[in-house]
């Protein structure tokens, strides 16, 4: 019996060219665009982002170039609850969230493999950088980095269940993107050549502050910037304005640079350190997933990363709690924030991730050496 594949399709190449692929493979197809939000929903009259009406258009000339069905689903109530009101209550928690990975995690791989599974459909297909792999010893489906080291998407994709990951292709995991951009090309697709996505798609002008004060419809308090030490050095426009290691917008001057270490909510102030005492060397992350293993039963070596640009370092895993880690780096690194996501690496192997919770206080004992 042939397989049957949903084929998510943001009209971009990657998603593109992983529908072309996948039925080369033999699969039989059809092609799902997701409308995640409004215009007016996201406070604005025009935008140019992954859901734009031209975005749409791409993705179905290229499912009719490929005999594709091809269809719009509405997921706009879900993308707000689950994605644009998390990332608003982290902001204003003091956090700083990635909302990319909320959108993996509950719209492309739960809400999207529901819906194929209603539909009668295998499997679901997305354009992403990194592989699946099957553990002929534990049985578990293993989440790997990409081949193109430049590209790899496995951060972002460090919540895929064992269910999901049994029912997820990821077409592009061996190849780079140039040859995917290729392939596009010489089958004709329309979007061979068109420029990746950089932004949240909701927040396309890149002011995330100026998104929630128009998503809340109220200003934020002003409150103390503050030293180490209690000292007061001025005022802040909000908290929502501020994340862990900034260092521009600040609005005041120093004899020396001056960074954001710390967020409280509770006193609505923000913490001004120096450089070095950005550095931390220890984290707790809750809300875990974890891929290569069911459970850590003891300290386990890994390479970590607390950001998705961040590179792997090495550190040392403890699992705390039914959904708690320690995690102990082996050299401290540098602003560490909470509500960012922490990915556990062996080689190119995800062992799993969870949410920043927690970091050591400020070091002053640190000198970056």
């Amino acid at each position: 019996m042939t397989k049957k594949a949903v084929i998510a399709m943001s009209g971009g190449v990657d998603s593109s060219t992983a529908a072309l692929l996948t039925q080369e493979m033999g699969y039989e197809t059809i092609g799902i665009t997701l409308k995640l939000y409004t215009n007016e929903g996201i406070c604005l009259t025009k935008t140019r982002t992954c859901c734009s009406l031209d975005d749409v258009e791409d993705a179905r000339a290229v499912a009719a170039k490929l005999d594709m069905p091809f269809y719009v689903l509405n997921f706009t109530d879900d993308f707000e609850e689950n994605v644009i009101e998390r990332f608003v209550e982290a902001y204003e928690s003091g956090y700083t969230p990635n909302p990319c990975i909320d959108c993996n995690r509950y719209i492309k791989f739960q809400s999207l493999l529901t819906r194929a599974e209603k539909l009668g459909f295998d499997y679901i297909v997305t354009g992403h950088y990194s592989r699946i792999e099957q553990d002929k010893v534990t049985g578990r489906y293993l989440l790997k980095k990409g081949l193109d080291d430049t590209k790899d998407q496995s951060y972002m994709l460090y919540t895929l269940t064992q269910e999901q990951l049994a029912k997820t292709l990821f077409p592009l995991g061996n190849m780079r993107k140039e040859h995917v951009r290729e392939i596009a090309e010489e089958h004709g697709l329309v979007n061979a050549r068109k420029r990746d996505s950089q932004d949240i798609c909701f927040v396309p002008d890149g002011d995330y502050a100026g998104f929630i004060k128009r998503y809340k419809g109220i200003e934020f308090k002003p409150g103390n910037f503050v030293g180490t030490n209690g000292q007061i050095y001025g005022q802040h426009k909000g908290i929502i304005h501020y994340t862990i290691g900034q260092r521009k917008g600040l609005g005041i001057s120093f004899p020396q640079p001056m960074f954001v270490g710390g967020i409280d909510t509770v006193k609505n102030e923000v913490l001004l350190c120096k450089a070095e005492e950005l550095f931390s060397t220890e984290l707790i992350a809750r809300d875990i997933n974890l891929i290569s293993c069911e459970r850590i039963d003891e300290p386990m070596r890994v390479l970590a990363k607390v950001r998705y640009r961040h590179k792997e370092q090495p550190a040392t895993v403890i699992q705390t709690g039914e959904d708690e880690i320690k995690i102990v780096f082996d050299e401290p690194q540098r602003a560490i924030t909470n509500g960012q996501a922490v990915v556990m690496y062996q080689d190119d192997v995800v062992v799993g991730g969870g949410i920043i919770k927690e970091t050591q206080p400020v070091r002053a004992d640190y000198t970056g050496d």
